[in-house]
Parts: C-alpha cells; structure tokens; sequence
C-alpha cells in the first residue's frame, strides 16, 4: 500500500504556525514510508476564502520547502463530483432532503435547552420521503445505533455513540456542499491513507467515516495533533506574538530554524534538539507524537535560528540576507561581498533582521554619529592618536586585518593607549554605533578610502578648533 496524506487548509487567512506542524507531519510521515503527500485548498466557504489567503498558503508552503506531489487541488473546482455523490447517497437512502426552516430548528432547539437535552435535530424529516426544492437541504443519514470506534495513532482508541450523532446538513439549500461531506469524498477519491490534522476535528471523524462506510470506502486512518499554546498556556494568537509562517519570515527567521522548531513542539528523539531534514524524515513516526499540547518558546526558535545563521554555508546564508539589505536600502555595489559580511557578523546576529540592521553601515555611502554617549566618546578620544592612524592606513602596503590590527596596535603603543581605547572611537568613527564584528575586519571589509574618509571627517567634527 502506497502512504497517502495530505494538507487541507482554508484560505480564509495566513498560513498558521499550527498548520504549518501539521503540514510539516503529514510530509514527514509521507516521505519517511516514501509516500505521496498532497496539497488540497478546501475553499468551499466562498464568503471567506480569497485568492490573496491562497497565495499566502502557497508562499508559506514553499518557505518552508514542503513539497507536495499532487495539487493543488480546489475543492471549488469539484462541485459536480460532490452532486453526483450527493445524489448517490439520496438515491441509496443514506440521505435525504430536509424542509424543516431555520425558525423551526431554533424554537426546538430552546426547547430541548429547556428541558436540559442535549440540543440537535430532531430527525423530523428523516423519514418524510421529501423531494428536492429551493428551501430544503440535504442531510446526512446517520446510524441510530452502535458505535464508531477511532484508533487515532495520538489520543489512542476513542468511541463514539451514533445515538449522540446529528443528522448533519451536507448540502446547503443552494446546493453548495458542506465542509464534512467534501472532505469525506475528496479523501475519498484521492485515496487518503492517513489523515494528520488538529484534535479540533476529532469530533467530525465519526461522522466522517460513517459517510465514507456508506459509500462502501475504507476510511483512513486518523492522528489528531494537539493545538499549540502560547507561553501562558492559553490558545495561541496575535497577542503572543508572531503566528504567521510569513511573518517569522519577515523576522528574519530562516526556514531550517522554523522547520526544526515545529517538529518538536509536540514531537521528540530523546534529548536530541538540532535536526537536518534528513533526519526529521527517518526518524519521525507520527505515533511518537505527544497527546499533550506544546507551548511555544521564542527563546528556544530565536536560539535555533542563531544556531542556522552560524552552521549554514555562506552563501545560503547571504542569498537570503540580500532582500533584507535592499528594502533597508543598501546599495550593494558600494560595499563588500555580502557573503563576506556574513562570516563577519553571523556570530552575533541571532536573526536575518539584525544581521540586516548591523551590516547596513557597509552599504551606505556615509554614517551619521547620533548617540550622544558615542559621540561623547568621539569628542574624549585622543586627537594625535586618530590623525596618527589615519597616516598610517594611508601609508600601509597592503589592506588586510593583519596590516591594520598592526596598525592600530602601533598607534597605541606610541599613544601609551590600550588597543581597546583606540578601536572604540575608530569603530563609531566608521560604523555610527559603537558596536560591530573586530574593528580590522570591520575597516578591511568597508575598504581603505571609506575607512580613511569616515575618520577624518569624525575627527573633523570631534575636534573643532579650540577643542583638544
């Protein structure tokens, strides 16, 4: 037998971190048994489902480099398969076209609250033998006995009563299908295997399979995942912080990071934190996957990322860097090799954003000073000993961090300075900040000339005439 499973998102909104995991298992368990994985767009909700929510999820999809065999597929573009099943299962007496109004269903429903029932239809048309018209929708003829048994390979064996089940509406009265009857023939037809999704649909799985034994298929077998939580243990949202896939990504997240991230939020190899996609294929098994949800920690993602920017090639790194630098507004052909910066800053920078904001000084064709404790700095540093340096980088035969650490240590010692009270003002001479990689490779990678310019013109307005 041939794996099958898929992703089935909704393109109401972004591509959440939550279905991001579930997309991310349903890959694994597909790629570890070398089966196929599919990309299904239940875009039936027309009201809400939008071409832009489509793009996100497909952007996000390809983010994290979750590739999928077949599909995308539309549900939209499936509605005369669902007719024809639909009448399939009318013909057959598994459903049957309910006339009961909206205003009916309400009055019974407050009195079934009233007599402390639990609230559902009635059935009152299950056996009426009504025909189709324009008010009627068509409901799905479920068991009134026995029971649905789900072995879910994460919460275990979970029965169901079809005593406690309703005669769900799998057809509206405009003929548009229901989420639960779509889903039952599209896993149908493209012969799902496994079923990986939240354990917010658990409750729709009894009615499900009750669908699919009516139309004589084998259901598939089922894992529902917990949800994640936020740090304070409540349901995740905006509040905590970032939750779009995209968003991450417009943090300066690398996708190796997050990827490594959403697999042991509710997943686990013993103590075993960093994994290569190689890995993650041959060693997850959907059964290991926790009943208990997962809670999200920033601090552990940020630290993985730290740990990608530092490990990946550099030119993986730089590549992906490069977009960050251009909408701050580098001009790339005035400063060094990008991949150049990177092994100068990818010790320090724990995102692609903050490796972005440090590299900037490289790519801008001056800096301003505006700190007022750096520019205090400035103004306390030693005057002979700045124009001395300058002389020196004039006069130096080659431009590399060995001439210029030289440099810089010759001045000192001629100044009775430490190499640390010399680096300091050189460093918001030529970056603006007082921080940046070592000063020799930071003055080797921005280049001679700008090196020379951007201190002279510090000294200049360090030390106006008068000052000492």
């Amino acid at each position: 037998m041939t794996i099958r499973t898929r992703f089935a998102p909704s393109p109401t909104g972004y591509l959440h971190i939550g279905g991001a995991r579930t997309a991310l298992y349903s890959w694994l368990f597909a790629r570890r048994h070398e089966g196929r994985f599919i990309l299904r767009i239940e875009d039936t909700d027309l009201e809400r489902s939008t071409p832009e929510s489509v793009a996100a999820i497909l952007e996000g999809m390809a983010f994290l480099n979750l590739d999928y065999d077949e599909g995308p597929f539309y549900q939209t573009q499936r509605f005369d398969r669902y007719r024809e099943v639909l009448s399939e299962l009318v013909a057959q007496g598994h459903a049957y076209y309910c006339t009961c109004t909206k205003a009916e269903l309400e009055e019974r429903r407050a009195a079934q609250i009233a007599r402390k029932e639990k609230p559902r239809y009635d059935r009152r048309c299950r056996e009426a033998h009504h025909g189709p018209s324009a008010d009627a929708v068509v409901r799905f003829k479920n068991p009134l006995d026995g029971q649905v048994l789900v072995d879910d390979a994460v919460k275990g064996r979970v029965v169901f009563r079809n005593d406690e089940l309703d005669d769900l509406i799998i057809a509206r009265s405009d003929g548009t299908p229901t989420y639960n009857f779509t889903v039952v023939v599209d896993d149908m037809d493209m012969e799902i295997t496994h079923v990986i999704r939240g354990d917010d649909h658990l409750n729709n799985t009894p009615r499900q399979i009750n669908m699919l034994r009516a139309l004589d298929a084998k259901p598939p077998a089922y894992a529902h995942i917990p949800m994640i939580l936020g740090e304070d243990g409540a349901r995740l949202s905006k509040r905590h912080g970032a939750v779009s896939v995209m968003q991450y990504r417009d943090e300066g997240y690398l996708p190796e990071a997050l990827i490594n991230y959403l697999v042991r939020l509710g997943w686990s190899n013993g103590d075993q934190e960093i994994f290569t996609r190689e890995e993650m294929v041959a060693l997850f098994d959907i059964k290991d996957v926790h009943a208990g949800a997962a809670a999200i920690n920033p601090k552990k993602l940020l630290w993985l990322n730290q740990h990608y920017i530092k490990t990946l090639p550099r030119t993986a790194i730089a590549e992906r860097l490069r977009p960050y630098l251009v909408e701050r507004g580098a001009d790339l052909a005035a400063g060094p090799g990008i991949e150049d910066v990177v092994d100068a800053l990818r010790e320090r920078a724990k995102t692609l954003v903050e490796m972005a904001e440090q590299a900037l000084f490289f790519y801008r064709h001056e800096v301003a000073v505006t700190d007022p404790k750096n520019q205090a700095t400035l103004a306390a540093a030693p005057h002979d000993a700045l124009t001395a340096l300058v002389a020196a980088f004039v006069a130096l035969p080659t431009w590399t961090p060995e001439a210029v650490h030289a440099a810089f240590e010759q001045i000192a010692a001629n100044s009775g300075l430490t190499f640390g009270k010399l680096a300091q003002p050189v460093r918001i001479a030529v970056t603006g900040t007082s921080v940046s990689p070592p000063i020799d490779v930071t003055c080797v990678l921005l280049g001679r000339d700008r090196s020379i310019a951007r201190l002279k013109s510090a000294i200049a307005l360090a030390f106006q005439e008068g000052k000492p």
